[in-house]
């Protein structure tokens, strides 16, 4: 009997500690995130972003998730995307202060309509591509911890990335996107498929935390969108 409560109480103990996921997007309206509302509605139940030939933004622009900024977590999302480039941005930081500026920098989930790049984890305006579509990648500097240095990329191969890119699927069809990071590990899932990995020991530059957004890429016309966000923070 004592045997048994002792294990009631250690599985009522977990069940008290573990994360519930959080929805990051009520699917009707855009409360809760910020961005420049000439380029990002709602449409089909999803955060839609779209630049025209009449509409084109300067450079990239984002909307960002003002919930906070996670560490530790898992984040699922659905994504489809006619045109371009764009990712999901995590761990990431404002790159200005300046009003009505939705710049960011940080890691980026990447995306592609081209499939070129999609599962890539991308540094915008952090050090750029960090690990491709296909690769397990350490990332380390060769400068002492005070100084900034040139990165080193220690690659090894996850898997073929042309076949990794046959298991994304083509607009208007949906893909399931799961960001994991954890320390300073970083794992990009699409439809269930490992599509790289980043154990970052750069000590100058990685981040612990940070902002989440969504990109939508300068350059042509475009129209990505993304649904049933599912965040959950991760516990030791």
């Amino acid at each position: 009997m004592k045997t048994h409560l002792t294990l009631a109480l250690i599985a009522t103990a977990s069940l008290s500690i573990a994360a519930e996921p959080v929805s990051l997007f009520d699917g009707k309206s855009l409360e809760g995130w910020d961005g420049d509302p000439k380029f990002w509605t709602v449409e089909d139940g999803a955060i839609t972003g779209t630049t025209t030939k009449e509409n084109p933004t300067k450079g990239n622009t984002f909307i960002i998730w003002e919930g906070g900024q996670p560490g530790d977590f898992e984040l699922t999302f659905e994504y489809r995307i006619q045109g371009g480039n764009s990712g999901m941005q995590y761990r990431s930081f404002r790159a200005s202060d300046k009003a009505g500026s939705w710049v960011v920098g940080g890691y980026q989930a990447d995306f592609d309509a081209g499939k070129q790049w999609a599962g890539t984890n991308y540094g915008e305006r952090f050090r750029g591509i960090l690990a491709k579509r296909g690769e397990k990648v350490v990332l380390t500097n060769d400068a002492g911890s005070d100084k900034k240095g040139a990165i080193k990329r220690d690659v090894s191969k996850l898997g073929d990335a042309k076949e990794l890119a046959a298991k994304i699927n083509d607009y208007p069809e949906w893909n399931k996107f799961r960001i994991v990071a954890k320390g300073f590990t970083f794992q990009h899932y699409i439809n269930g498929e490992l599509m790289s990995e980043l154990k970052d020991e750069d000590k100058n530059a990685r981040r612990e935390k940070g902002i989440i957004a969504f990109q939508l890429h300068a350059g042509p016309p475009m129209k990505v969108q993304a649904r049933n966000f599912k965040l959950t923070e991760l516990k030791d």
